[in-house]
């Protein structure tokens, strides 16, 4: 799996941490080895002109998704495909903002947004009660075993 970060925010982040979080998520949601994603950091300038030009919305966000090859998770069933599961933009200093309310740290809430963002890659979505269950049950699991040292690595 290769997997793009690039910290464009100008804030200090551990680039190496949030790679492997995401090579973690693409494997438990069983994309094939060779799918491919970027995950930009942007500053709140960068965010906000993204979300209005794209979701039509004014001001900065914490996170935006771009699918590429509409890709979606693996089963026992089937096997996935290669591709480019697509692109994440995140803002470090929105994180920064919405973390106290969260109770965590930003590298926390930089995690959640991370695992967020490429579950709407492979196409969750939480507009409807049904869908933000299932999104919000599979991004809490996968954030429980990302903590997990021992999950980490199986």
């Amino acid at each position: 799996m290769t997997v793009d970060v690039l910290n464009e925010s100008g804030v200090d982040v551990d680039v190496a941490a949030l790679t492997s979080l995401c090579r973690f998520v693409m494997r438990r949601m069983r994309l094939h080895p060779q799918t491919e994603m970027t995950l930009r950091l942007v500053d709140t300038e960068t965010i906000a002109t993204l979300n209005e030009q794209w979701m039509g919305k004014q001001g900065p966000t914490d996170v935006l998704s771009f699918p590429m090859d509409e890709l979606t998770p693996g089963d026992d069933d089937r096997d996935t495909d290669a591709g480019y599961l697509g692109d994440i933009a995140l803002c470090p200093q929105v994180a920064e903002q919405q973390a106290p309310a969260a109770g965590h740290e930003r590298d926390d809430e930089m995690a959640l947004l991370t695992v967020h963002g490429i579950l709407h890659l492979l196409g969750y979505d939480h507009a409807e009660p049904e869908e933000h269950a299932e999104m919000f049950g599979i991004q809490g699991r996968l954030l429980l075993e990302w903590a997990d040292p021992a999950l980490r690595e199986q």
